[in-house]
């Protein structure tokens, strides 16, 4: 799912070029949708889990995180992300063994310079395996996924979901309990995509890392309060014709309540994530609504 568009993107637009000659986005994975607790898979059983993420962003920061004057852009993404998940009862290393699947379906609006476009589309499939573990203070969990280029891809618009290459990503984090009935939660995920060539425009974007926490309080047996944060940057540089040396980044922080409702066996979660602080990229607000269910 493709939540930033790349500052060279937009220098091009400046510049009266027909079109956008290439996209270089640097990460799959959206920062922000997951937050306390993010570390955590659920017990052995099927689920869906149903996530609604905003986008908004009226600011482009160059490399050194300074806004460039004179573009006012206008960015609005929202995406539904329906992702299936089970979790078996075998077990490997001791962790439940998992697999999951999603499908990006995104609404990108992009008004900048001389461009003006918006275009609904599939992103790009992922699919992942899993192994994760519960004891009383801590859940602890590992991951290895693909993302491949099966959505909607043009490297001369920018609003369309797909990537248009490959990405590996593994993903290792924890979440640790204190006091009584584990009423405080302190979560950290860790996540490393290495990406490769974009057949279009021979680039390959650089690598990327992303960190989620979320620091969670059981105001009351079915809600929870917190305080959560991103922070997602590239780690090498791109490689290929016409590529950049600019490494992205953005750092946000922001509020999360969740609430679980025994009836419906349905947990809802409200989080917002104010970017702070940006380079080579959009700096924005990110909204996620996350609805789970188990089957």
């Amino acid at each position: 799912m493709k939540t930033q568009v790349r500052l060279t993107t937009f220098l091009m637009v400046l510049t009266a070029l027909p079109c956008f000659l290439q996209a270089q986005p640097t990460a799959h994975y959206v920062p922000g949708v997951e937050g306390i607790k993010a570390a955590t898979l659920p017990p052995p059983g099927i689920y869906v889990r149903d996530y609604s993420v905003f986008y908004f962003a009226d600011r482009l920061n160059d490399k050194d995180g300074d806004e460039i004057p004179g573009l006012d852009p206008e960015v609005f993404i929202y995406a539904n992300v329906p992702r299936l998940i089970w979790i078996t009862d075998q077990k490997l290393l001791g962790g439940y063994v998992g697999v999951d699947a999603l499908v990006p379906l995104q609404y990108t609006s992009i008004k900048i310079g001389g461009f003006d476009d918006s275009t609904f589309g599939v992103g790009d499939l992922f699919v992942e395996g899993t192994l994760s573990w519960h004891a009383d203070e801590y859940d602890a969990a590992i991951g290895y996924g693909v993302w491949a280029p099966t959505g909607d891809f043009s490297d001369t618009n920018p609003t369309r979901a797909g990537l248009g290459y490959w990405t590996h990503m593994i993903t290792a984090g924890a979440t640790w309990y204190a006091g009584e009935n584990r009423q405080w939660s302190v979560s950290v995920l860790n996540r490393y995509e290495i990406n490769h060539r974009q057949e279009d425009t021979h680039i390959t974007p650089g690598q990327a890392y992303t960190l989620e926490w979320g620091i969670g309080y059981a105001a009351a047996k079915n809600i929870e309060l917190g305080v959560v944060g991103y922070y997602q940057q590239q780690i090498t540089k791109d490689s290929g014709n016409d590529s950049t040396d600019i490494k992205d980044n953005v750092v946000a922080v922001g509020p999360e309540l969740n609430m679980f409702w025994p009836k419906l066996a349905l947990f809802t979660s409200v989080r917002y994530n104010y970017e702070i602080a940006s380079e080579g990229r959009l700096q924005g607000h990110t909204v996620t609504i996350t609805l789970t269910k188990r089957l």
